[in-house]
C-alpha cells in the first residue's frame, strides 16, 4: 500500500524520488526542514521504505545509501537521448540570451539612476549660477584694486611670520654656533658627521629664511638681532 500523501513515508518518498541520486540520512534531513520532520522520523520512514522496495539503500560500513528504484524511470533510446541534448542546448541558449538582457536591463538602469532628474538639474543650475556670481563680484573687486582682507587680519598675519622668521634664524644661529664647537677639533669630517646624525640643512630641504624673510613687507621686519 502506498503511503499517504503527507506522511513522513510520503515526503521522504517523493524526495528521494525527486533527487534520484545517492543520498544519505543527513542529507534528507536537511532538505526536508521546511517539513518540521526530525531525523528520527526520516530515518524511521527510509528504512521502512527500503524494506518495502521502494527504494533501494547499500550499506557502506555503518553508513547507509539510499538511492531511488531505477526500475521506475523510463530509459530513454538512443534517438530519445540526442533530442534531449539538442533541447538542453537550446535551453542553455536561451538561458544565456536571458542572463545578457538582464544584465544590459540593468546597466541601463544603473546609467539612468546615475543621471540626475529635472528638478536636479534645476537646483544644479541655480546653485552654480549663485556661485558664478559670487565669483563675478570677487573678481570685479580685485580688478578695482579692492582689497579682500582686512587691514588688521593681514596686520596679525604678518606679525606672526615676522616672530616665526625671527625665531627662526635664532635657532639657525644657535645651531650655528653648537655645530662649529663641536666638529672644530673632531677628527671626523664635518659632511660625514652630518649625514651620519641625520642633519639637515634649509636648502637641503629647498626651503630659504631669506625668501620667506622677503615675503615680510619692508618696515615690518625685526632686526636681526631680535
Amino acid at each position: 500500500m502506498a503511503p499517504k500523501s503527507d506522511s513522513a513515508e510520503a515526503i521522504v518518498l517523493n524526495f528521494v524520488n525527486e533527487q534520484n541520486r545517492p543520498l544519505n540520512t543527513q542529507n534528507v534531513a536537511d532538505a526536508l526542514q521546511k517539513f518540521n520532520l526530525k531525523k528520527t522520523a526520516i530515518q524511521k520512514a527510509l528504512d521502512n521504505l527500503a524494506d518495502g522496495g521502494k527504494i533501494s539503500f547499500k550499506e557502506y560500513g555503518k553508513q547507509k545509501i539510499y538511492v531511488a528504484r531505477q526500475d521506475q524511470f523510463e530509459i530513454p533510446n538512443n534517438d530519445e537521448l540526442t533530442q534531449m541534448k539538442e533541447q538542453n542546448a537550446n535551453l542553455q541558449k536561451q538561458l544565456e540570451d536571458q542572463k545578457k538582457a538582464i544584465s544590459d536591463i540593468e546597466a541601463e538602469i544603473k546609467s539612468l539612476q546615475s543621471n540626475l532628474t529635472l528638478e536636479q538639474i534645476c537646483e544644479k543650475e541655480v546653485d552654480l549660477r549663485m556661485e558664478v556670481q559670487e565669483l563675478e563680484t570677487k573678481l570685479n573687486k580685485l580688478c578695482e584694486g579692492v582689497t579682500l582682507v582686512k587691514p588688521e587680519e593681514r596686520e596679525l598675519v604678518v606679525k606672526m611670520l615676522s616672530e616665526k622668521i625671527s625665531q627662526w634664524r635664532k635657532r639657525k644661529r644657535m645651531f650655528r654656533d653648537l655645530w662649529d664647537t663641536l666638529t672644530e677639533n673632531s677628527p671626523k669630517d664635518p659632511r660625514e658627521f652630518k649625514e651620519e646624525l641625520g642633519i639637515e640643512y634649509d636648502e637641503d630641504v629647498g626651503v630659504s629664511l631669506q625668501s620667506c624673510s622677503d615675503l615680510i613687507p619692508q618696515g615690518k621686519k625685526r632686526p636681526r638681532g631680535q
